[in-house]
């Protein structure tokens, strides 16, 4: 056979073996997954219900995947730096969103410059968790009841301060749902997250909040603050003499916070399904679990399927919430 055949049935050869060689590498790269420390984005400050719920699970889902799930806080904008940001990222499974309304189905309808449609940006994994919240004065204020508060407000339009995680975060909008029932006006002061407004409630800085249990459960034990009521529709089991709202003299009334998983659109769906599975089992067994539920949290878990339709919903009911309440945010 002449030399110069020879040489190109080689050429041919070689330049086959490497063109099927790459998916079979590939394969083996998203099999290994993950191969270095993942990021955990949670659009809120540090020290919040959000935030002690994300450093709960992640530390669970790294330990399964094993590698670190290494939690990045960035409360600016109501969470829409941090959210536009994890939506840019590479979709390659190193970086995961922590999910909640405020980012996801409210701030397209509160905020005038949000630049991206989180609800098509990401591609949902699961939701975690869903849990009341709770209405809190701090420990020396002379309501003692949610209705002696409303009355209050009924009395005083606007006088009354209230903190937030945010605008668009689940304590403000549940704070704006139970204006709307209740026909009150308060003044409302948003913060970068839970912990900071917290903080002002307990120097005496607002009158009240509502918020997420995990960013307030250490000062209801200590009696630092008062519980008046549970957005949930009925008694929660974690505050079992504590009212609802809606038993509280406003029946339509029920609001909860919630949080997922989402990861960059376009991640691959193998290891998409393997940061899911380490997710659900995460907290649906062992310590994680018994954490969720001490903190009056539901672990859930679901298919990504139903956690795309839970948010289509919010995202519709939210925004009649805020078109009702006339309010935006530059």
């Amino acid at each position: 056979m002449p030399k110069t055949i020879t040489r190109r049935l080689l050429c041919c050869a070689l330049l086959a073996s490497t063109t099927t060689a790459a998916p079979f590498s590939g394969a083996i790269a998203q099999d290994s997954f993950p191969t270095r420390p993942m990021k955990l984005v949670v659009p809120y400050a540090a020290g919040g219900g959000t935030d002690a719920i994300a450093r709960l699970v992640a530390q669970g889902v790294g330990e399964k995947l094993g590698q670190s799930l290494i939690v990045e806080n960035n409360g600016s904008a109501g969470g829409n730096v941090a959210t536009q940001q994890a939506a840019k990222a590479e979709p390659d499974g190193y970086t995961v969103l922590m999910a909640n309304q405020g980012p996801m189905v409210v701030n397209p309808h509160l905020f005038k410059n949000v630049k991206i449609d989180p609800l098509t940006a990401f591609d949902p994994l699961t939701l975690i968790t869903a849990a009341p919240l709770v209405v809190v004065v701090p420990k020396n204020s002379p309501h003692k009841l949610l209705k002696e508060l409303i009355d209050h407000a009924q009395k005083n339009p606007g006088k009354l301060t209230y903190g937030s995680a945010g605008n668009g975060s689940a304590s403000h909008l549940a704070t704006v749902l139970l204006a709307q029932e209740a026909k009150f006006q308060a003044t409302h002061v948003p913060y970068r997250g839970a912990g900071p407004a917290v903080n002002d409630l307990l120097g005496g800085r607002m009158d009240f909040m509502v918020t997420t249990v995990p960013s307030i459960l250490g000062l209801i034990q200590s009696g630092d603050v008062q519980v008046l009521a549970v957005t949930s529709k009925t008694r929660a089991k974690k505050f079992p003499e504590v009212p609802s709202v809606a038993q509280s003299g406003w029946p339509a009334y029920e609001a909860t916070a919630w949080y997922g998983f989402v990861v960059p659109k376009g991640t691959p769906k193998d290891i998409a399904d393997k940061i899911r599975k380490a997710t659900v089992e995460t907290i649906t067994t062992g310590v994680v679990r018994e954490r969720l539920e001490a903190e009056a949290a539901e672990p859930i878990g679901n298919s990504p399927e139903e956690f795309t339709a839970m948010m289509k919903a919010e995202s519709a009911r939210w925004a009649e919430i805020v078109k009702k309440a006339s309010i935006s945010v530059d």
